[in-house]
């Protein structure tokens, strides 16, 4: 057994490559490996968070998934960070949009990351902390996303702790996604605050790229099963981010 292995994850850091794509969903992690690597092969299965290596345009490239929420992002990135050798981690997700001119299955760039979780408090900042994605990714997305052409936004999205708030008797101008709207936030996801922060920390390399999947004030959504396979322009520029790297 790997001195290597985590509770987490169990593998070698040469099962990993520098670049590591990571959706919320295991089912989303297979369907990436099986339709856009080249030879990929399973390197972590601990708690069915599936994690396999490949090649995509002969780049080596991993795919592992995070779980929901920034508790179990900030566990995945850290081990990837410290342990693996990981450099670059792209989370690919969905989110909720929260403006009116974002519509369901556009693509959020998430250029910085609010949160309403505690999570920095990790750190023991003397304030607040800004999470901001790693510029070269960032640029190197809107590039990629500008040549194909794709329906984009870049800017603030909330990573929240709360999917089921408790709302009763609040008015719809005082939720909290309308006031974080307000306040030009694209859209409300769960971890990208988390793994921006460790990237900062520990001086690697973090991109969230999420798909709108539903829309909170048109009320508009997709399918589980649209979230899983149907976000393909997501997948595909996050897949050229990757490899990019390597130039």
């Amino acid at each position: 057994m790997s001195d290597y292995n985590t509770p987490h994850i169990n593998a070698a850091p040469g099962d990993f490559a520098q670049t590591v794509l990571m959706p919320g969903d295991p089912l989303r992690s297979k369907f990436v490996a099986e339709n856009y690597l080249e030879s990929p092969r399973l390197v972590n299965n601990v708690r069915g968070v599936q994690g396999y290596t490949g090649t995509y345009k002969g780049v080596p490239v991993t795919v592992m998934a995070s779980g929901m929420g920034m508790p179990s992002i900030g566990i995945y990135s850290y081990e990837l960070f410290n342990f693996f050798g990981v450099e670059n981690i792209i989370r690919i997700g969905s989110a909720g949009g929260i403006q009116e001119d974002i519509k369901v299955r556009d693509i959020v760039i998430a250029q910085g990351a609010c949160t309403d979780s505690a999570y920095a408090n990790n750190f023991r900042l003397p304030g607040s902390f800004a999470p901001i994605a790693s510029f070269g990714l960032l640029r190197t997305a809107v590039e990629k996303a500008e040549a194909a052409h794709l329906s984009y936004h870049v800017g603030n999205v909330l990573s929240t702790d709360v999917f089921y708030g408790d709302l009763s008797g609040v008015s719809p101008e005082e939720t909290p996604c309308a006031k974080w709207g307000k306040m030009g936030v694209m859209a409300v996801e769960m971890e990208t605050a988390a793994l921006y922060m460790n990237a900062a920390r520990y001086r690697k390399n973090a991109l969230a790229i999420c798909t709108v999947s539903d829309h909170l004030i048109t009320e508009e959504s997709t399918t589980a099963e649209e979230r899983q396979t149907a976000f393909r322009d997501m997948m595909t520029l996050a897949l050229n981010v990757a490899a990019a790297t390597a130039e």
